[in-house]
């Protein structure tokens, strides 16, 4: 399932990956008595990096936050793009810090300002 619009001016592209079990346990929520069945999952694009590099990219995410201290939204942006090398694999990691406990976003003046706080 994908996902795309906007949240004020940031845009959002979304992609949500439901294995059978997912799929069976949203069924379940839903009262459907027969288990739906996982609808079959299109090739894996080329570019698709491994686990292991996401996880690698998430590290080297959360190091430049703690390592700067705080950035702008639009400036964490850019370094995370230049670091991933793609825009959407930016954005999936600032949504990844959003969430994070150890990174606290306030509003600015004109964008959000992301701070480590560990």
């Amino acid at each position: 399932m994908r996902i795309r619009g906007s949240i004020g001016q940031w845009p959002v592209d979304l992609n949500i990956e439901l294995d059978e079990s997912d799929w069976a346990s949203l069924a379940g929520l839903l009262g459907k008595a027969s288990p739906v069945e996982a609808p079959a999952r299109p090739a894996a694009p080329a570019a698709a990096r491994p686990a292991n590099q996401d996880d690698r990219l998430w590290q080297a995410a959360c190091e430049l936050l703690r390592e700067a201290g705080q950035l702008s939204g639009p400036e964490l942006a850019g370094r995370l793009e230049s670091l991933t090398g793609s825009e959407s694999a930016a954005k999936r990691l600032l949504v990844r810090l959003r969430h994070n406990a150890s990174v606290k976003v306030q509003s600015g003046a004109d964008a959000p300002l992301y701070s480590w706080v560990d």
